[in-house]
């Protein structure tokens, strides 16, 4: 519609409304001369449907009537409260309608004395003038007697003024379509727009689930399915929604009017949700139930339909080559000069759209203002990209686990030759995954999933966790500690929930998960005595399933190899062995032991090692000799490590022996 129709629409809508209320004075008119004739008003009511036929699109008034099933008498009381607005005079022809001067307000006994087709059940609480508030009670005197005033949304909107109700600020806010979305992102808006223009009834129309572990992932789908069928778009978080019946029925009626007045969209973000808010889950389910119109759910996961059809829908991130696309695209001539940077970016990371465009702005604005020009400073540009895509992983996973810094290298780690061959397997594995499963089609083969999953068994103190963190540096991945008991809750479903949410988190950026001193959680698998029994094997199931789907490196430490079920040893693509060291071994652990920069002297590692002691221990005995030997202003010394050695064996409820330590000082 160009400018010169709204012009003309805009006038003649005013027009419409105008002489309108010239047949209703006259209505008024005969009432306060108690002329009780029928009046004949055919020939303005001819003049209205002339002027209606020649509008581009129909009078406000009667959009507003036929949007609410307004019958005539009510079309007139919505009329007659807008005149209060729009004519000066009308208060006081009101007055003298009730000859009463104190009330110069349109009232119900008004228009039911002076107003043609009157019926008392437009006064019900039901009917749509009160139903929809159209109209508002001023005071709590009688019903038939207390002033009416129209509602300034329905005002605006007989002028032909679109805006948000004032009264849904702070629950609703507008969404921009995104200005570009991948292949999938489209077609998959493109499929939620055919759902809805075909074979879907216009005032029932199915609610869209969106699932995703982001909602810079779901929203511009949605935003976009909106714009292809030409709806405006709202959005607002169940967060903000009151859970008091009477309070949630009033901004959900709100909602309802407004979505009618103005045909927007309602996209309700539940993806912030806590899984155990089982009274916000109730309030939502309501919601869905009873909100009608155009409506999309972006939520973490999937939700169970009940009376309103559900269509859901799982997005995820954009493909591999869609990604490289957006690297391309965000980078721009940049993007050729990287020689294969971009390719590991996106074998490393899973990003979005959204993360990916925010990192190349932030790194080329930095780059800028640095200096950088190409050439060589392209490597630094790589190397900053990289940074970046570890920070904004992180972001999430920060929140969920804890992220283990660690400069241990693989000559910190002293294990038998084959232990050290098969961390050498997990690495290749690691470092090659894409190349293997996605590109050389081996993902397909696996019914399982890609994942890399690997179980570390071994007692405390053994090396497991320095394992991870060698691994971690070897492989440039970031490495978080999950603490299982934190994560295993005893409400049914919940361990699930938040095993999901770690693994959602780590997919962007490829972590490496250490789930470490597992025991608690695995048993040897037995006859189900309760349902706890059967649950416990339901969330061990669960766990070993998502580490075999998570697309990066999983680990599980358990102390002994006998605690797991062989059912679900037989899930781990690698298992490594942490023996007890000995005697050698423990000497290369002395050795290592104590930083270059420690000053020690006349330390014998050959007897050091006679203690029969595993690494962790060993290095508590180091670092309290080194503070022994600082308290004293002196290097390192047997007697330092002897003296350590008893406050270790005394915290352990042990006894150092005299044999053990013979000949050290």
């Amino acid at each position: 519609m160009n400018v010169t129709t709204i012009e003309n629409w805009s006038d003649a809508n005013q027009r419409y409304l105008v002489m309108s209320m010239d047949l209703l004075k006259q209505y008024l008119l005969r009432h306060i001369d108690g002329n009780s004739e029928p009046f004949d008003g055919s020939e303005i009511e001819k003049e209205l449907a002339d002027l209606t036929n020649s509008m581009s699109a129909p009078p406000a008034l009667e959009e507003l009537c036929d949007a609410f099933g307004l019958s005539a008498f009510e079309r007139t009381i919505v009329l007659m409260c807008a005149a209060m607005e729009l004519e000066s005079s009308f208060p006081a022809l009101c007055a003298r309608a009730h000859g009463d001067t104190q009330r110069p307000f349109p009232t119900f006994s008004l228009a039911l004395a002076a107003l043609p087709q009157p019926h008392w059940s437009v006064l019900a609480p039901s009917a749509p003038l009160r139903h929809w508030r159209l109209i508002e009670l001023e005071s709590s005197s009688s019903l038939v007697n207390s002033p009416l005033c129209i509602d300034q949304r329905v005002m605006s909107y007989l002028m032909g003024v679109q805006h948000l109700d004032e009264k849904l600020n702070g629950f609703v806010q507008p969404v921009l379509a995104a200005s570009y979305l991948v292949p999938s992102h489209r077609k998959l808006a493109e499929e939620v727009a055919e759902l809805w223009g075909h074979g879907s009834q216009p005032g029932r129309l199915p609610v869209i689930e969106l699932c995703s572990a982001e909602i810079s992932q779901s929203l511009p789908i949605a935003a976009a399915a909106c714009s292809v069928l030409g709806l405006h778009v709202q959005s607002m978080s169940s967060q903000v929604l009151p859970i008091s019946p009477v309070e949630l029925e009033t901004i959900v009626r709100l909602w309802k009017r407004e979505s009618t007045l103005s045909g927007n969209a309602l996209i309700l973000d539940h993806s912030t949700a806590e899984p155990g808010d089982v009274a916000r889950e109730a309030m939502i389910d309501r919601v869905l139930e009873t909100i009608g119109g155009a409506v999309i759910v972006l939520s973490r996961r999937r939700r169970r339909a009940r009376q309103r059809s559900m269509e859901s829908f799982h997005v995820g991130n954009p493909s591999r080559d869609e990604q490289k696309a957006l690297w391309s695209m965000s980078l721009g001539e940049a993007a050729a000069e990287l020689d294969g940077q971009i390719e590991r970016l996106v074998s490393q990371f899973n990003l979005d759209a959204p993360a990916i465009t925010s990192i190349c702005e932030r790194v080329r604005a930095r780059s800028t203002e640095s200096g950088n020009q190409g050439g060589e400073d392209f490597n630094l540009l790589a190397t900053q990209l990289w940074e970046a895509c570890r920070m904004q992983t992180r972001l999430r996973l920060d929140n969920l686990a804890q992220r283990v810094e660690s400069s241990a290298c693989r000559d910190d780690l002293i294990l038998p030759t084959k232990q050290l061959a098969t961390l050498d397997e997990l690495a290749r594995h690691v470092r090659h995954r894409e190349t293997v499963f996605q590109e050389w089609g081996f993902a397909e083969k696996l019914s399982h999933g890609s994942g890399i999953n690997a179980l570390f068994v071994g007692d405390s103190g053994t090396g497991k966790k320095l394992a991870a963190e060698v691994l971690a540096n070897e492989v440039e991945r970031d490495l978080y500690r999950i603490d299982l008991s934190q994560v295993v809750n005893k409400y049914i479903g919940e361990t699930e929930k938040n095993l999901s949410r770690i693994f959602d988190a780590a997919d962007e950026g490829d972590a490496i998960l250490l789930f470490d001193e597992a025991d608690s959680l695995f048993g040897k698998r037995r006859e189900v005595e309760d349902s706890h029994d059967r649950y416990s094997n339901v969330e061990i199931s669960y766990l070993l399933q998502r580490m075999e789907q998570y697309r990066g490196l999983s680990i599980l430490t358990l102390k002994k190899k006998t605690t797991i079920d062989s059912v679900f040893l037989s899930r781990f693509r690698l298992i490594v062995q942490f023996p007890f060291p000995r005697g050698r071994a423990r000497a290369s652990i002395w050795q290592r032991v104590f930083p270059v920069e420690t000053p020690t002297r006349g330390l014998d590692f050959a007897k050091l090692a006679q203690l029969k002691i595993n690494g962790g221990q060993i290095r508590n005995i180091a670092i309290s000799a080194a503070f022994l030997a600082a308290d004293e202003k002196q290097p390192v010394l047997m007697q330092h490590v002897a003296e350590a050695a008893r406050i270790e064996y005394t915290n352990r409820e042990k006894s150092l022996t005299d044999k053990e330590i013979r000949g050290w000082m």
